[in-house]
């Protein structure tokens, strides 16, 4: 699909690389969240497989899901959700920004208009392909009170509570092209071998090495936890369950433990009957044991279900350090140590409230009508929360100490950096 038919004029050709970006992170969005509703359970709700699928990208490159709930004169059942599925954004992130930037890779220059134009013709695409799937993400299921007191009252008044979603289309459209062109920036910055305009080359030497290296610190951690579930799905029980939450929140849990590990701290709760989806025995314990009043997330309370949790900071040290080392080699030989520094700082404090935001998680009823949990346990409210003070400025603080002794790793390892090359992209 990346190849345009041959002889095609620039005309077409410049629009199929358009599409071909936009159909390989639509292809790639609805595959992993297909596969992860799925292995969740949701394909037994009744005629809604299609519509919560839609529902759960068009949650994933932060559109709106508004729901409802009505049960006439027995009231409201009170539904809502917030939460991005961090598995399904990343599939189509990586699918889209792979292609996007294949054929730039041939150019020895860009012009800024041309870089302007490519945007813009994947922009137009790519809202079209979302304005599609909001229609399709769309469906009301009944609830089902069996034989209880409520139940036979609601046959008595002829009412059936009732929950159900549909996309919001002016707040999905306009998250889902912020998300897209965040989403390009970050891939034009990280991509060494993709020429920048010439307007933009004084950005080159101090965001480029830092954007690399932030990249591939998140990629690896998310590559680390895909190989622990895997191992955990086969020598544990509940297969299904852990490959389900590889394939919707694995960057959650991910990122999640990245934060905690270097400090940061998360506020949430689980209700008694669970999000029906095997979290670490660990989390699920602390976002207990608060009751009804939100509990603090941090290695340290972690620690006191399984101390095996404290892992999660040396992990954090020696990924942090790796990262320091790859922005230093990357960058220009006349750095010094204290830009170096800098630069993983400030990247380090921007990713780390990012992370805080993509994870937040509200949901009363919602994670059921994904198919999640039971449709029927309309109750218990999830939440968890981030404190995102606390973890930009961790974020500060470690990614100066990780660009300094990464820099200085780097020159007693005898790389000192690339050389530069004055007006080369």
């Amino acid at each position: 699909m990346s190849q345009p038919p041959g002889g095609a004029p620039s005309f077409v050709r410049v629009w199929w690389d358009a599409f071909a970006a936009v159909a390989a992170a639509v292809v790639a969005m609805f595959a992993v969240a297909a596969l992860g509703l799925w292995a969740a359970g949701a394909d037994g709700l009744p005629g809604a497989f299609p519509a919560v699928t839609a529902a759960t990208v068009v949650s994933a490159v932060g559109g709106t899901v508004e729901l409802s709930g009505g049960a006439g004169v027995l009231g409201r059942t009170g539904a809502s959700l917030d939460v991005v599925p961090l598995s399904v954004t990343l599939a189509g992130a990586v699918a889209l920004a792979v292609v996007f930037l294949r054929p730039l890779r041939h150019h020895a220059v860009a012009g800024g208009r041309e870089l302007l134009a490519r945007v813009a013709r994947t922009a137009v695409l790519w809202l079209v392909a979302l304005l599609l799937i909001a229609l399709g993400a769309r469906h009301t299921f009944r609830i089902d009170l069996g034989d209880s007191l409520l139940g036979d009252i609601g046959d008595v008044l002829d009412v059936s509570p009732s929950v159900g979603f549909r996309a919001a289309v002016g707040p999905t459209l306009g998250y889902g092209l912020l998300w897209l062109l965040v989403l390009l920036a970050v891939a034009v910055a990280a991509s060494r071998k993709t020429p920048l305009p010439s307007r933009l080359l004084r950005f080159q030497d101090p965001v480029r090495p830092a954007a690399f290296a932030v990249v591939a610190l998140l990629l690896g951690y998310v590559l680390l936890f895909l190989l622990v579930g895997l191992v955990s799905a086969v020598t544990r029980g509940n297969p299904a369950g852990t490959m389900a939450v590889l394939l919707l929140g694995l960057p959650n849990l991910a990122w999640i433990s990245l934060g905690l590990g270097l400090g940061g701290s998360w506020e949430g709760r689980v209700p008694g009957q669970s999000l029906g989806l095997p979290l670490p025995k660990a989390l699920t314990a602390v976002l207990r044991g608060g009751g009804d009043e939100p509990s603090t997330v941090t290695v340290a309370s972690l620690a006191e279900h399984d101390g095996r949790a404290w892992l999660l900071v040396a992990l954090a040290v020696v990924a942090l350090l790796a990262a320091g080392f790859l922005l230093a080699v990357r960058s220009p030989a006349t750095m010094q140590h204290w830009e170096h520094a800098v630069q993983m700082g400030a990247a380090l404090a921007v990713t780390l409230f990012v992370i805080g935001v993509l994870t937040r998680i509200s949901a009363r009823v919602g994670l059921s009508l994904l198919g999640i949990g039971d449709l029927s346990s309309f109750g218990g409210e999830v939440a968890l929360t981030p404190h995102l003070l606390t973890l930009t400025g961790v974020g500060l603080l470690w990614g100066l100490v990780a660009g300094y002794l990464g820099s200085l790793l780097s020159r007693r390892a005898g790389r000192r950096g690339v050389a530069e090359e004055t007006g080369k992209p």
